[in-house]
């Protein structure tokens, strides 16, 4: 129990650590990510106005895995789902955080899927 704690505050410290450097504005929003053991969770954020502009997750309504397997095609087809939701909303350009969690596995492959439905980071 003490090493999940453990593992939580270690996390929340590099989150703050990363968001002092990375703030979205208008013209470059902020793209954010949280993962859990099942799911994972995209947002574009303007932190100037502080509003969510769009976002996309494994648990969306409109969320369909299709023929994938696994969790990291999952975390790809949302950035690509999420890419199209951006364009939609008039975003071209993004800056990319990533949540405390290391660039690799599934946060990695949600911002290639972003780059591949046209997202510039």
């Amino acid at each position: 129990m003490a090493n999940k704690n453990a593992k939580a505050s270690a996390r929340a410290k590099r989150v703050k650590r990363i968001r002092k450097k990375i703030t979205g504005t208008s013209d470059r929003p902020r793209l954010c990510v949280f993962k859990s053991s099942k799911h994972i969770y995209a947002q574009i954020i303007d932190d100037s106005i502080g509003k969510t502009i769009a976002c996309m997750s494994t648990v969306d309504k409109l969320f369909e895995s299709g023929d994938e397997k696994g969790k990291s095609s999952s975390a790809e087809r949302v950035g690509e789902i999420l890419a199209q939701r951006a364009k939609s909303a008039g975003i071209e350009k993004v800056v990319f955080d990533r949540g405390g969690f290391i660039y690799h596995g599934r946060i990695k492959a949600v911002s290639d899927g972003a780059r591949k439905g046209g997202l510039q980071f």
